[in-house]
């Protein structure tokens, strides 16, 4: 696997490479879920590129950059066990260079939720997002469901840019007990980690009244928000919401129903999603 740690090292290697090129953008701190990515990349494509960048501009002032994991030995041996052909690892001063002065600005589906509670940061994960496919040019680019905003945010991004790369979504994947893997699950304690699939439950208990024939959005989202308001180690619930799975506005029938989820136990945020039609 070669390391790549600048865009134009990075551009030289896709002039070479083999197409199709799909591209995997993650923060690091990688686990099973970002590796089931690179496992469909690598099924899908002849080149994986794998980014590794903790984007400093997704973050507010408030948040846990400094102390965001960057096991970046460990990282890349994973990489090279699930056999990924390259991984691309620049730093901030690479991606963001002296007088850098665009950030693009996405509307809709990044207004609501995490847009709502995290101000900027979608402006962030866009300008970041654009910025690695227009170095990687990659054929597809795979992001994981569990970061289901996250995935519509991109999808309306390279709609309204033309931007020309098909968006892979992989399902969310789940600890045993449900919980979703996450590189912030690190920081739990033990009791909240020992509560935190309580998140998982109420989105299950939301599904089973879904299939059962439920469509009141108030009714499917008080299915969810009961199961987490016994629960002591969650500390605040930021939202539940059931959207419009493409949109993020308040799900009303049509289109695909997701709730999504956002607690905090302690200081730790978890987020969490699912579809009540299916995965």
């Amino acid at each position: 696997m070669r390391r790549i740690e600048t865009v134009a090292a990075l551009r030289r290697y896709i002039a070479a490479a083999p197409r199709p090129i799909g591209l995997v953008p993650t923060m690091g701190a990688l686990h099973a879920g970002h590796i089931s990515l690179v496992d469909a990349a690598r099924d899908d494509c002849r080149t994986v590129v794998v980014s590794i960048f903790v984007n400093p501009t997704q973050f507010a002032a408030d948040e846990d950059l400094a102390q965001y994991p960057r096991p970046i030995d460990r990282d890349l041996a994973m990489l090279r066990d699930s056999v990924a052909d390259a991984a691309f690892t620049p730093d901030a001063a690479e991606m963001y260079p002296p007088g850098f002065a665009t950030t693009i600005a996405v509307g809709g589906p990044a207004l609501p939720l995490e847009g709502a509670m995290r101000p900027g940061h979608f402006a962030g994960v866009a300008t970041v997002v654009a910025k690695l496919l227009l170095a990687a040019a990659p054929d597809r680019a795979y992001f994981g469901q569990k970061d289901g905003q996250q995935v519509a945010v991109v999808r309306r991004l390279v709609r309204d840019l033309h931007i020309p790369v098909d968006i892979v979504v992989g399902p969310t994947v789940r600890e045993p007990d449900g919980l979703a893997m996450s590189s912030r699950n690190v920081y739990l304690s033990p009791d909240q980690r020992a509560a935190a699939p309580a998140v998982h439950r109420g989105l299950l208990a939301a599904r089973r009244r879904y299939v059962a024939g439920e469509r009141d959005r108030a009714a499917l989202e008080a299915a969810c928000g009961q199961a987490l308001a016994g629960v002591r180690e969650i500390t605040r619930i930021d939202y539940v919401a059931l959207v419009d799975a493409d949109t993020m506005a308040p799900w009303e029938g049509a289109g695909r129903p997701m709730l999504a989820v956002a607690v905090r136990m302690g200081a730790t945020r978890l987020i969490d999603n699912l579809l009540l039609d299916g995965d």
